[in-house]
């Protein structure tokens, strides 16, 4: 079969495209044949040795955490799953990952592919929707009416963050994004307003636009000056909440520093929000998250931005988009479309 491996971690140059060995489904796996594997920043972490809780240990490794196909063998003792049936899910990261033809995982993580919804469309509802979805409701607590900030909103996870707090009643959203094009997007997406935080002291904004307020969430991914400034945004009894480190710094909180600059105010609240808890503790929540959003999709209430797809050779310059912040939506890779 074909992959997209590293050999070493570094540059998306390290991404090869490359024959490699088909894999062998374990007691307890299937094989997939891969129709759609979907790009994540967790990838970029991977395979630039940033941050990431499980780190690439083994080379050559192929990247990729999620993918949508058609199960082709079953390992023994799997009774739930069968040859034929149309799957996506999200793979161990202890396992070789999606940026291939074939992939051999766990039965335990696969699921039903919706009706109506295709390969490509499904990977976006894995990895980024679930994020989305969990962190809305579990990661910025959001009630009713509540005002909300999204950093890096025309992005696959903020994207659909932004369109599930208003499926879920949220009052203001206020959506921030890099570019013109991008806000536009964010506006397109049902935002209330936008901001370019890529602009010095753009937190005054949202309090203009929040009358002095500030935000009952926010939800963000990276430290430095963004993550600083986002505490500033926050209202009283205000929560935000983390999500890995898309900007390349992870968030460092000097709590006396932070109380002190007028940022972080008493009774206001800091989560770090991570996908593995729902797989290691609640599975069923997943199938639960990810049926409703498939119902939200059919009913038009939930637009899934797909954003450009790329033939399995091409992963590198996939990164590179990704990286670089010069994509909206979901990136997804096509492994038979060389």
């Amino acid at each position: 079969m074909k992959a997209a491996r590293i050999h070493r971690q570094g540059p998306p140059e390290v991404l090869v495209y490359e024959d490699a060995p088909v894999p062998t489904p374990r007691p307890g796996e299937v094989l997939i044949r891969n129709e759609a594997a979907g790009i994540n920043f967790a990838d970029v972490e991977r395979r630039r040795a940033g941050f990431y809780p499980v780190p690439v240990t083994e080379f050559p490794s192929v990247l990729g955490g999620e993918f949508a196909g058609v199960v082709t063998a079953v390992g023994d003792g799997v009774s739930d799953v069968k040859v034929g049936d149309q799957v996506f899910g999200i793979i161990s990261a202890q396992r070789s990952g999606c940026y291939a033809q074939y992939v051999a995982m766990a039965a335990e993580n696969v699921f039903p592919l919706p009706p109506g919804i295709g390969y490509a469309d499904a990977t976006a509802l894995l990895i980024q929707g679930l994020t989305a979805y969990f962190l809305v409701r579990d990661g910025a607590r959001l009630v009713k009416d509540d005002s909300i900030l999204i950093l890096a909103a025309a992005g696959g996870v903020g994207s659909l963050a932004l369109q599930l707090a208003r499926i879920m009643g949220a009052g203001q959203i206020i959506g921030a994004a890099s570019t013109p094009e991008k806000r536009n997007l964010v506006l397109d997406l049902g935002a209330d307003a936008t901001v370019d935080y890529t602009q010095p002291g753009w937190n005054a904004e949202v309090r203009r636009l929040t009358e002095g307020r500030g935000v009952d969430a926010a939800l963000l991914s990276g430290g430095g000056e963004m993550f600083s400034e986002t505490l500033a945004c926050l209202a009283p009894r205000g929560r935000a909440a983390v999500y890995g480190s898309a900007n390349g710094e992870l968030p460092v909180v000097d709590f006396a520093a932070e109380i002190s600059a007028g940022r972080l105010a008493m009774n206001q609240t800091l989560g770090f929000f991570g996908l593995h808890y729902y797989q290691a503790y609640a599975r069923a929540d997943l199938r639960q998250a990810l049926d409703e959003l498939a119902e939200h999709v059919r009913a038009e209430r939930l637009r899934l931005d797909l954003g450009r797809q790329f033939p399995l050779s091409a992963a590198a310059e996939a990164h590179r988009l990704l990286e670089g912040r010069q994509s909206t939506g979901k990136l997804v890779l096509l492994p038979w479309a060389d």
